[in-house]
């Protein structure tokens, strides 16, 4: 995923915990919040907690490849955390992909299919 499309300041992430929404789902939480750009942004969190560095790094890397690939399908104007957890280790990148998909349809970030064509 592109630089401009990371969030990398702290204070973004504070924002998205206090007044953020959130969707839950046992593997990842998502929450998202809108921003004052045309473009979304994306953070995500891995705890030490899920394993050692090489399994975080596959998690991360296995959110980032599902954002990265959902994100001609996504609204604009919004930043967005995915939080990793435990269950989330050792899952398929298709899994990873349809939790994420759920996830952010729950919160209505997917465009419909007039939204898209109109793009």
């Amino acid at each position: 995923m592109q630089r401009r499309f990371r969030l990398r300041e702290s204070s973004d992430f504070d924002r998205l915990r206090q007044q953020g929404q959130r969707q839950r789902h046992p593997w990842m939480t998502l929450s998202y919040s809108r921003n004052q750009s045309p473009n979304s942004r994306f953070g995500v969190i891995v705890s030490k907690q899920l394993g050692n560095a090489v399994a975080r790094n596959r998690v991360r890397r296995l959110i980032r490849e599902s954002l990265r690939q959902l994100h001609p399908r996504l609204r604009p104007g919004y930043d967005v955390v995915i939080i990793a957890r435990r269950p989330l280790v050792g899952q398929p990148f298709s899994a990873v992909l349809r939790t994420i998909v759920e996830l952010c349809t729950t919160a209505d970030l997917l465009l419909g299919e007039s939204e898209r064509r109109a793009q």
